[in-house]
């Protein structure tokens, strides 16, 4: 038998090819999610658009984005739907936000597990979302807003209807095998085996 291929190491980049190969945009997939695209703007923890993103678009490996779309569809019976803060993203913009936290002295944030050097994002198998009602845009409560690093975003620091809503959202993901972490009530995994680690930018 031949023998398996060794795995990549963990800081190698695939190749642009491989990543516009394995990586799909959301909406085309399904135009009824909602892409507010954080990191392709000022409106995020740093500021400023983050390096790489070109274009408010969100991507994600096919696995994952197929699966995605399942939980958006059992959501739509409910008329509920999500909306998408960020998904694939490229390594040099995990390494911008590594890059901040050391010259604005908050490598808390690091050692405290809310930013980490190794994304799963840039292996386009992280998502950052919430849920909206369909018929109107509007989020549904979820106790802080995105990125909140405090002890508040912990999924399950939460009580009454916010606790309720963090639960609806971590059980229609879950059903489609994606995993929350709890840290961060709008952030979610998914599986592949042999996953790749990309920096392909994030073009219009």
């Amino acid at each position: 038998a031949r023998p398996a291929p060794a795995a990549a190491p963990p800081d190698a980049i695939a190749p642009d090819a491989v990543a516009e190969s394995l990586l799909v945009d959301l909406r085309r997939l399904d135009s009824t999610l909602v892409v507010d695209a954080r990191y392709a703007g000022p409106y995020n923890f740093v500021g400023a658009a983050l390096p790489g993103y070109e274009a408010p678009r969100a991507l994600l490996r096919r696995e994952a984005a197929a699966a995605l779309v399942r939980v958006q569809g059992a959501l739509r019976a409910e008329g509920l739907g999500l909306k998408v803060f960020d998904a694939y993203r490229p390594a040099r913009a995990t390494a911008a936000m590594v890059e901040w936290t050391r010259r604005t002295r908050r490598e808390d944030l690091l050692r405290d597990g809310y930013i980490a050097e190794r994304s799963r994002h840039n292996l386009g198998l992280a998502v950052d979302l919430t849920l909206v009602e369909l018929a109107t845009g509007r989020e549904l409560r979820m106790g802080t807003a995105f990125d909140t690093f405090s002890r508040a975003a912990h999924t399950a620091n939460a009580t009454g209807a916010v606790a309720a809503n963090r639960q609806r959202l971590v059980r229609a993901m879950a059903a489609e095998g994606f995993t929350n972490l709890p840290e961060e009530w709008w952030h979610f995994a998914f599986d592949v085996p042999d996953p790749l680690r990309f920096d392909l930018p994030i073009r219009p």
